[in-house]
């Protein structure tokens, strides 16, 4: 990011376009006008950003868009009058983990999110990889949370329950004379404190990754990366924040906020006037919304779509790692012999601007293959729609790493939004216009790394804020829903004969049994749909996709919710299955 002075920002601005207005507002950039160019809009604010500034306020609007928030329909006053210490706003992975570190100290809290469940935005439209930040750069937040929320992975998953390992993240080098640049990987390792990176050779490469592709010479191998299920682990988050006392409440969208003296003193939600202490602000893509709402915002969210897609299980031996080809690397056979060239390349790669690590083959936590993402600039801060180019367009690149893969692996493919800020960082601060708010904002990849060191810095702040000290009775152990296809057939003999509905198989891709859907109905987040459901246990995930085990889901729903089948719903509101009986 430049020292760039606002003499200068105007000039680059009013080179994107003319019409743009620039000004300085509370030391804040602020951009405005109107264009029919997406591209334009996302240009001026990057031309905007400058070290010398709070940050970029990018109003410039597109013509003829208008964004349409996914906002619950329901309205009622459930929530009127509540005075919690702590209002978190936002269910995802970041919100979860500061909801069960508030969970700690002597203080009330409040979570609400405007989905049906948690994780139903961008944590559960990721790779799920747990990054070891070998991209990222010093003096940027996304290191400084990244490094220290990696450390505590294998304690928080264990407390939690949740499935979680650390097979490591490959870089593939496609020249052997491109070993020499292993020093370079070390030294940025070290200097953003990561451990045990190191050159192997392609030999000694094949120990870890047996199907290299046939071009690969060798790799930068790094130890800590890991992978978790990011849905199950904002679950399992929310869940034990619960278990000590933090309430939740769903279907709750954020309104506006009654703003005096630079202090929140309530907040309109659809579901009553809330009266909290303090606010954290964990909204994601609308986290800069929710900012300008307590007068406190600095920054600008532009969302950047990303594509995925999910290979069934089948294809599991592809990767066992994350492994990706090396950002410096020449495809196989465009270039027969290294040059100057080869350098200026690792170079630009190395400095690059490009906001994204270009995707890459990863082994999930269960067993399939996640090849992506993309990233694209989008106006739409839910635009979840996937295209066959974007498909095409994936498994072209990706098809140099993972040389086996075809379009007869593809059992799924999904897309999400990430919160990407001008300065491309993460927003972690209290407030600075507003006394009583704290924003948990712009968090992208790699925050499903950070979310746990968010947490714990952010409740910290609020314990100190509002002079709260620890509970004796926190208990960090929440216990998981057993699930029957990890176990050896002695252990699901002795389990079935404790629960016979462990015995009766409903999703046979996955081998999910009724016992375990009935769990998740009665978990500490109650939940009702096939969706939630599917995020927790898993039916439905398999190579048929629901097609077979969906109908079985809906009838456990209805039967253990006392509910008809017609109000038995895929998702969230509107997303009924069945209209009535045929006979």
């Amino acid at each position: 990011m430049k020292n760039k002075s606002l003499k200068e920002i105007v000039k680059a601005v009013k080179k994107v376009s003319p019409d743009f207005s620039v000004s300085l507002e509370r030391n804040c950039v602020v951009l405005r006008g109107e264009t029919d160019s997406w591209d334009k809009v996302i240009e001026a604010g990057q031309a905007a950003v400058s070290k010398r500034f709070l940050g970029v306020i990018n109003d410039i609007k597109l013509k003829n868009f208008t964004q349409i928030v996914r906002a619950p329909k329901i309205s009622d006053n459930a929530l009127e009058g509540r005075s919690p210490d702590v209002l978190i706003i936002g269910a995802g992975i970041v919100g979860a983990a500061i909801a069960r570190e508030i969970a700690r100290y002597k203080l009330s809290a409040l979570i609400v999110d405007k989905g049906y469940d948690v994780a139903t935005a961008a944590s559960s439209r990721n790779d799920g990889c747990v990054h070891v930040g070998i991209d990222l750069h010093k003096g940027q937040q996304k290191l400084y949370y990244n490094g220290r929320g990696n450390k505590l992975f294998p304690k928080l998953t264990a407390e939690l329950g949740v499935d979680f390992e650390q097979r490591g993240h490959v870089l593939l080098l496609y020249k052997k004379a491109e070993k020499l640049f292993a020093p370079l990987f070390k030294l940025r390792a070290k200097q953003n404190g990561i451990e045990g990176v190191r050159y192997m050779s392609r030999d000694e490469l094949l120990a870890v990754e047996p199907k290299l592709p046939s071009w690969c010479s060798g790799g930068i191998y790094m130890p800590s990366g890991g992978i978790v299920s990011p849905y199950k682990l904002t679950v399992a988050l929310a869940e034990n924040a619960v278990e000590n006392g933090v309430e939740l409440s769903l279907n709750t969208v954020v309104k506006s906020m009654e703003v005096r003296d630079g202090e929140i003193k309530s907040v309109l939600t659809n579901r009553g006037r809330v009266y909290p202490k303090l606010v954290i602000n964990a909204a994601g893509v609308y986290s800069d919304i929710i900012a300008d709402m307590a007068g406190d915002r600095t920054f600008t969210v532009h969302p950047r779509k990303g594509t995925n897609i999910i290979l069934d299980k089948k294809a599991a031996g592809y990767v066992r790692t994350s492994m990706a080809k090396s950002p410096f690397s020449f495809v196989p056979d465009a270039v027969e012999n290294l040059n100057k060239s080869t350098f200026k390349n690792f170079l630009a790669a190395a400095t690059s601007k490009s906001h994204t690590k270009g995707g890459g083959v990863v082994h999930t936590i269960d067993n399939n293959v996640l090849v992506g993402p993309t990233a694209t600039e989008v106006p739409d801060r839910e635009d979840y729609g996937t295209d066959k180019a974007d498909i095409d367009m994936i498994m072209a690149k990706q098809k140099v790493t993972a040389q086996s893969m075809n379009y007869g692996d593809v059992i799924t493919y999904f897309s999400g939004t990430r919160a990407a800020t001008y300065e491309e960082d993460f927003v972690v601060r209290k407030g600075i216009f507003t006394k009583n708010i704290i924003e948990a904002a712009g968090i992208q990849s790699p925050g499903i790394t950070a979310a746990p060191a968010i947490g714990v810095e952010t409740a910290a702040w609020a314990a100190e804020m509002l002079g709260a000290g620890k509970k004796e009775n926190f208990n960090p152990i929440r216990k998981p829903i057993p699930h029957l296809a990890s176990m050896s057939f002695s252990e699901r003999d002795e389990f079935i004969k404790n629960n016979p509905d462990y015995g009766v198989i409903v999703c046979r891709c996955e081998e999910v049994s009724r016992g375990e859907i009935i769990d998740a109905l009665n978990s500490p987040v109650p939940v009702d749909s096939i969706d939630a459901i599917k995020r927790r246990v898993r039916p439905g995930m398999g190579r048929c996709q629901g097609g077979f085990c969906s109908p079985l889901v809906a009838g456990i729903i209805s039967e253990v919710k006392n509910i008809p089948l017609t109000e038995v719903k895929k998702g969230g509101e509107q997303s009924e299955i069945l209209i009535s009986s045929t006979k």
